[in-house]
């Protein structure tokens, strides 16, 4: 009941400050409410192209697409969860938020659907694994393979004769060179705290693995543990040598303050998920040009291997609220996001979907797979393999590490804290 209790606190104190608009409870088996994410560039369109799609085979039946801004949606759906309005489709990012909603009945069973003639055997295997809990599918793959790479700018790599770094050493070296020219390393607008967690989890995972992640996480071991203290460390070395945007901690991702230096040349990496590809298309086109990507380069010093990928195969996972009254349909719905015109969407928007045999026509598109394919592992995104208040307080602390208020070591006993409290709870 504890995600329970989350909700109907974050409801109550949440209910003055939103309006409840988009948050109606289904008007019935005639009607399904939507929410999405997708706000940017052409995903409304194509949310929009795969309604009427539905329509055509089903003109009696109403979706009301409602969209929200990543960094507001938690909050959103907290409030319509506590009030009883949970929309009939949603989505999380799997992991531990998944694993609640399943725990406290929030979410139904898409295993009879997803098994109906072989449905599921469209999708990647690890899309159809993280989708799943306790020998059952909870989530329905949709989006795009997500995996976190390094963006640069090939231009200035180029006429400053830069290589791509192999090692955390080379890295360290290109990033001197790019300061002595008076260009900042890294665009990171870290308000939201989720955009400076790549780098905290790239250099934990370069390190010592996705181990010592997965030890604590099950409580046979401990966030107490050397790689984290590392990455901690790093970030502030880095931060101290200036490979950040002045004031990064309090510029936002979602206002674009990252992106726009990228693009204008003001900096020349940037940390993030493969869905920029997407963004970076639609919003400069003459920027793309010059985009290349690197996976993010191995620790001389570490055990972790260089082509383990940070991320999630399918990105966001589309759930059938367990109080809609026509499951069915919202499945059937789920369906024409990833028909075979879906699909084409996602592909000429600079997306993965999360479906075999794809073509991909986009050089970047075509590498970032092919990093995906060669990696011997994956590691999922901490704020989604945490339980929703654990990931919190990593969120948190790792933010607090890029403003130095705290060290890495009270941060890993914080967190470490945190995550003994939850699976005492359990």
């Amino acid at each position: 009941m504890k995600l329970i209790k989350t909700l109907l606190l974050t409801g109550l104190l949440l209910a003055v400050a939103f309006s409840f608009t988009g948050c109606k409870q289904s008007g019935g088996a005639n009607t399904l409410e939507f929410w999405s994410i997708q706000v940017d560039g052409d995903n409304p369109a194509i949310l929009q192209r795969a309604i009427d799609r539905f329509n055509s085979v089903n003109p009696n039946i109403k979706v009301n697409l409602t969209l929200i801004s990543n960094d507001s949606y938690k909050q959103r759906l907290a409030v319509a969860m506590a009030a009883a309005q949970t929309p009939d489709l949603f989505f999380s990012w799997s992991g531990g938020p998944m694993y609640e909603y399943v725990n406290n009945g929030i979410i139904a069973d898409l295993t009879p659907y997803m098994n109906n003639d072989n449905y599921k055997d469209l999708f990647l295997d690890a899309a159809i694994a993280q989708g799943s809990y306790q020998g059952k599918i909870w989530g329905f793959p949709l989006t795009n393979v997500g995996v976190c790479t390094v963006f640069y700018n090939k231009e200035i790599f180029a006429k400053l004769n830069l290589n791509i770094p192999q090692t955390i050493g080379d890295l360290e070296n290109v990033c001197a060179t790019l300061i002595a020219n008076k260009i900042t390393p890294f665009s990171l607008a870290n308000r939201t705290q989720w955009t400076g967690s790549m780098y905290f989890m790239f250099l934990a995972t370069r390190r010592g693995g996705v181990e010592p992640f997965i030890s604590a996480v099950d409580g046979s071991g401990t966030f107490m543990d050397p790689a984290f203290i590392f990455a901690g460390n790093k970030i502030r070395q880095w931060v101290n040598s200036n490979y950040f945007l002045p004031g990064f901690n309090g510029l936002d991702w979602d206002a674009g303050q990252a992106r726009a230096p990228f693009y204008r040349g003001d900096t020349a990496m940037l940390i993030m998920g493969s869905w920029f590809v997407s963004q970076a298309k639609t919003e400069s086109p003459e920027f793309f040009e010059k985009m290349g990507i690197f996976n993010f380069p191995r620790d001389e010093n570490g055990v972790g291997y260089a082509e383990t990928v940070i991320g999630t195969v399918g990105d966001n996972f589309y759930h059938i609220s367990a109080a809609s009254k026509n499951p069915a349909k919202a499945f059937e719905f789920l369906t024409f996001l990833l028909d075979e015109e879906g699909v084409k969407d996602a592909l000429d928007d600079g997306r993965i979907p999360p479906v075999k045999n794809v073509t991909l026509d986009d050089p970047l598109l075509a590498e970032l797979f092919a990093m995906v394919q060669a990696a011997p592992d994956m590691q999922l995104w901490y704020d989604q393999s945490l339980s929703p208040e654990v990931a919190d307080v990593h969120k948190i602390t790792s933010q607090e590490i890029f403003g130095g208020t705290i060290t890495s070591q009270e941060a890993a006993q914080r967190l470490q804290a945190a995550q003994e409290a939850f699976l005492l709870n359990q």
